[in-house]
């Protein structure tokens, strides 16, 4: 595993920084909740009422969560490597756990499939950019011909000066949204020295390059972006 994911993978496994993940992405990430909607709507335009989703990244829950209660017909297969991340995810899902199969571990210890769709939210931002398409393929290969991934993670354009600005972006509405200064500071930190960030023409093209086509932007905030492709 490259180091900037590690550095992130422990601290998903810390039980104090699980025990406050909650209270995390909604303050660095505009509309969130808008975001999961948005992810289950797209997904809905291909899938059947009784669809079986990959969802990668699967720690904490909330997308599944958003999932499960828009469309009660579908179940999961959740895949991430921070255990204690997958206990908060059976948590959060509460009456809807029995729904999701979680899985500790990395795409290659999702099953075979074929699923129905897939979705990997706020988390291939922690792979450089050859596991980052390696990972993607990897989800290609598990879907139905024709079946949508939705993907939605950092990436912001990185030339030499704007990244800190973007970086500073992310900070302020981070602060603004009720984050500790001390603690937005060192989260900025540790983003700008352990996230392998693309540009989101570069995104696109990594998503291209796994054998996803029709590959589409749907949702632009800030330092995030969001983008729906078909196997």
């Amino acid at each position: 595993m490259a180091e900037g994911a590690q550095h992130f993978l422990d601290s998903f496994k810390d039980p104090a920084a699980v025990a406050r993940y909650t209270e995390g992405p909604r303050r660095f990430v505009p509309g969130l909740d808008g975001l999961h909607r948005m992810t289950g709507l797209l997904l809905a335009e291909r899938v059947s009422d009784d669809a079986h989703i990959l969802v990668l990244g699967a720690g904490g829950g909330s997308e599944m969560k958003a999932m499960a209660e828009a469309h009660p017909g579908w179940r999961f297969t959740g895949v991430d490597p921070a255990g204690p991340m997958l206990d908060l995810a059976a948590e959060v899902l509460g009456p809807n756990a029995h729904r999701a199969e979680l899985i500790e571990g990395h795409i290659d210890d999702a099953p075979a499939g074929p699923f129905d769709g897939a979705t990997c939210l706020l988390t291939l931002h922690f792979l450089a950019l050859e596991e980052r398409t390696r990972t993607a393929a990897e989800i290609q290969r598990r879907l139905k011909p024709g079946a949508p991934f939705v993907a939605a993670h950092g990436s912001f354009p990185q030339g030499a000066h704007e990244r800190d600005r973007w970086l500073d972006r992310y900070a302020a509405f981070a602060i603004a949204s009720g984050g500790d200064p001390e603690q937005v500071a060192k989260g900025r930190e540790a983003v700008a020295t352990h996230v392998a960030m693309l540009s989101p023409e570069a995104d696109e093209d990594a998503l291209r390059a796994a054998g996803f086509h029709d590959v589409e932007q749907f949702y632009a905030a800030f330092t995030w972006r969001g983008w729906v492709g078909y196997a």
